[in-house]
């Protein structure tokens, strides 16, 4: 349990840092923008590393499933346009892939 803390905070700074950027290119705001988003990408890699994993490969396939969700969450608490259905029904396919290709082959499974 403690790999999906890691990835969720790794994705709140990679969509935080991200972010930054788009508000600084597509909503015309101030470059000042790019300094946290460099800070918050840093940190987004950093934290990344935390995870338990055998392979650098394996830890950043999982966590493409949390970046989903975290990302609507983004979407929904953030920018204030809510997710549909059919967005948390393919996030919660994405987590349970996640959870496959994570917990897997500490099951044995091949």
């Amino acid at each position: 349990m403690l790999n999906y803390f890691w990835f969720f905070l790794a994705a709140l700074f990679e969509i935080a840092g991200c972010y930054a950027f788009w508000t600084w290119l597509r909503l015309g705001k101030s470059a000042w923008w790019v300094a946290p988003g460099l800070l918050s990408l840093t940190l987004f890699a950093l934290l990344l590393t935390r995870v338990e994993a055998s392979y650098a490969g394996r830890a950043y396939a999982a966590y493409g499933g949390v970046y989903i969700v975290a990302s609507l969450l983004w979407l929904w608490l953030i920018e204030r346009a809510r997710p549909m259905t059919t967005d948390w029904l393919g996030a919660g396919l994405c987590l349970l892939g996640a959870g496959i290709i994570l917990f897997g082959p500490r099951l044995g499974w091949r």
